[in-house]
């Protein structure tokens, strides 16, 4: 059947509502927002999106939704959007319908944006700049929205639902994960059908992770400056469809393809969270492209400078900011954020720089308008949700400030955990404060301790094998004379700059690979692990491989073959198992040191090397690297206790710990320096730059 048949017919008034294109087998409802348009046509291209076939107005416009329905148009149908209205740059009005424009709603995308001067609503280059406008048909350049069938059989898909406190994250990317794994068909890598292939879900199972964390898999654009530049937006924070999968991350062409993984993802008992970008669009500031929302209603979707409405606010750094406060776009925010979890199954939701999401006129509003529309929400409101707390806006800095019911990304985790095992002066209370869920951060409106995300590294910065072995960044091949990425990685070499073959500092590197592994493990919180650190994945020093498609941001599966790769897989799949099975790292609640067992024991207790407590002069003394902290669990039902003792030694030398009364059976469960050994007496060493998890079982009162 074709999927428009032509001529079309008279078009008909339809529904406002819902948004964006809805087919009912007989035709297709179209709707689309837009306060301030004067006209809005709706247009059709054949099957190859070439040419543009029909075209025709939408005829009505309700509560500022202009809408119409066509019989005849079936799934498959290729369509955009011709909005007119005003040109007026100084008063925030971009309409110009020479340009077409993508539905923001669209479920589909076919065809690529390719760079095109015709593609910006001023003559590009014009000496009046954006003030100008042109005439050219933008059409050819421009990605089609697809009217796109529903149906799928989720043959009985069910979410593994997995506790919070049981949640151990895997942050990766669908394309890079797999793009170099010889394992899974050429056609498959680097694509959603590659993230499900049995390979990668034995991995994960292996390791014991609960959840993948992927980085942006909506739509997006290539940046015409990166590819000028032969480069490519590789981590996809530049959204231009909120509804759309990335036609790259589908080798079948189908949406279904991510159904499909997410299916096979959920039988293993793994989560899928999604990266998603609410906070601007690939449309840029005020002299970008016009391809969807600027078209549409450019004053109503943005931010626009009070006073100076030709310009955008910029809070994101990307050159606009979504206009948060329209009742409009939370709207379209919150039907996305649904789709993906009723259409697809998805988790939960990672935002990025989610500040920007709870700026209100006044700042920053843990009780903004989206944050009380995303909690009260009965699909939303159930699957996790995850605060990336900062942009660069104006009090953008809000660790620990997000509402709750949503956890954030502890980045203060990870500063001081690099700093505290780089052998930092000062560091021995803040290291303590982290293992314990950040309270000093997040103990306040009854939050629980899940809600610090904890992790060492993520897509943005060094890998794990990278922060032990560059004491700066390398970003020569990003194209900006190594000025982007940040400065301040508190990383160390350890005595030789990127590879070496030099024993005693392979050990070194190591030994604190491990240990900074074990504190992220044995810390309350959410554990979030960078895909690939677990067998030392290297950027080889590029701390900022955004636009980086290539053997620098892809996983190397070579390494994980190695024996130091697949040692290291194995010592992070058993901290990963002892995470799981101690019940000193279960609790929900943040631990406080005057909480005692039925035995008389402190639920948490500070010592250093000589087994003593700590006192406020030891915790003060600034040279102090040596710390041993121990978690008591005790079973309510029958009084029994579960006792663990973690020892950090972030000396440059080995260091005897006393272990501190009362005298028990103690076992060594994990050694970051690999060495078998057994408690003897009451003293146990650890190596220098390493750290050792002891464990006990019943204890006598």
């Amino acid at each position: 059947m074709a999927a428009i048949r032509l001529p079309l017919p008279r078009i008909q008034a339809g529904s406002p509502y819902p948004l964006g294109a809805s087919h009912d087998g007989e035709g297709t409802n179209f709707a689309v927002f837009s306060a301030h348009a004067t006209a809005v046509e709706l247009c059709f291209f054949d099957a190859a999106g070439r040419h543009e076939i029909a075209r025709c107005p939408l005829p009505e416009c309700t509560d500022e939704v202009w809408h119409g329905y066509l019989p005849g148009v079936f799934p498959g149908a290729l369509y955009g959007f011709r909005a007119y209205g005003p040109y007026k740059p100084e008063q925030g009005h971009r309409f110009n319908p020479n340009k077409l424009l993508l539905d923001p709603y669209a479920r589909q995308l076919h065809g690529q944006l390719r760079w095109s001067d015709s593609l910006y609503g001023y003559r590009y280059q014009s000496p009046r700049g954006d003030l100008s406008f042109d005439h050219r048909d933008s059409a050819p350049s421009m990605p089609k929205a697809v009217v796109s069938d529903p149906g799928y059989n989720w043959h009985g898909d069910v979410s593994p639902a997995v506790p919070w406190h049981k949640t151990v994250i895997y942050e990766t990317h669908v394309r890079g994960m797999t793009k170099l794994a010889e394992q899974i068909a050429p056609r498959e890598r680097g694509t959603f059908a590659g993230l499900a292939d049995p390979f990668v879900i034995e991995h994960l199972l292996m390791l014991g992770v609960t959840a993948v964390e992927l980085l942006p898999v909506h739509a997006f654009v290539q940046d015409r400056r990166l590819v000028n530049a032969g480069l490519t937006n590789y981590w996809g924070y530049n959204t231009l469809s909120f509804f759309a999968p990335e036609p790259r991350y589908l080798s079948s062409g189908s949406p279904d393809e991510m159904r499909d993984a997410i299916r096979r993802l959920h039988a293993a008992g793994i989560e899928v969270i999604l990266d998603v970008v609410y906070n601007h669009t690939c449309e840029e500031g005020e002299t970008g492209p016009t391809l969807s929302f600027r078209g549409l209603d450019n004053a109503s979707y943005y931010r626009l400078l009070d006073g100076d409405p030709r310009r955008h606010v910029n809070d994101t750094g990307c050159g606009n900011t979504l206009n948060m406060t329209h009742p409009r776009v939370i709207q379209m925010v919150m039907d996305s954020l649904r789709y993906w979890v009723q259409e697809f199954h998805v988790d939960g939701f990672r935002f990025d720089l989610s500040s920007t999401l709870g700026r209100e006129r006044q700042g920053f509003d843990p009780g903004a308008g989206f944050f009380d529309a995303l909690l009260q929400d009965p699909v939303l409101a159930r699957v996790k949700l995850i605060a990336e707390p900062w942009d660069i806006g104006p009090g953008g800095y809000q660790v620990g400030n997000h509402p709750a019911g949503v956890a954030e990304w502890n980045d203060r985790f990870r500063d001081d955990v690099r700093g505290f095992w780089r052998g930092d002066a000062g560091l021995r209370g803040a290291i303590a404060g982290r293992l314990l869920g950040s309270a000093d951060l997040f103990n306040h409106h009854r939050r629980r301790a899940w809600a610090s995300v904890n992790f060492i590294t993520a897509h943005d910065g060094f890998t794990l094998e990278d922060l032990v072995s560059y004491g700066h960044k390398h970003n020569s091949a990003n194209g900006e004379d190594n000025r982007d990425g940040s400065n301040e990685n508190r990383s160390s070499n350890w005595g030789r700059e990127g590879q070496t073959d030099d024993p005693s500092i392979l050990a070194i590197r190591e030994r604190v690979k491990r240990a900074m592994l074990m504190t992220l493990m044995f810390s309350n919180g959410t554990p979030m692990l960078l895909g690939g650190d677990e067998f030392g994945r290297t950027q080889m020093g590029n701390n900022n491989p955004y636009c980086q498609d290539s053997e620098i941001s892809w996983f190397d599966w070579r390494i994980a073959d190695t024996d130091a790769g697949r040692a290291l897989m194995d010592f992070t799949r058993r901290c990963i198992a002892a995470r799981m099975s101690m019940p000193t790292l279960q609790s929900t609640r943040f631990l406080a040191a005057n909480s005692r067992t039925l035995h008389g024991i402190a639920d948490i207790s500070w010592f250093d090397e000589t087994g003593a407590e700590m006192t406020p002069d030891r915790w003060h003394f600034a040279e102090g690297r040596l710390l041993a902290l121990r978690r008591v669990a005790e079973d309510q039902q029958n009084g029994s206790l579960s006792v663990s003792l973690l020892l950090l030694n972030a000396y440059s030398e080995d260091r005897v710990f006393v272990l501190p009364p009362p005298q028990m059976d103690w076992r060594v469960l994990l050694d970051a320096a690999e060495e078998e050994r057994a408690v003897a007496g009451h003293s146990i060493g650890v190596r220098a730059h390493s750290a050792m998890v002891l464990v006990a079982g019943d204890v006598d009162p």
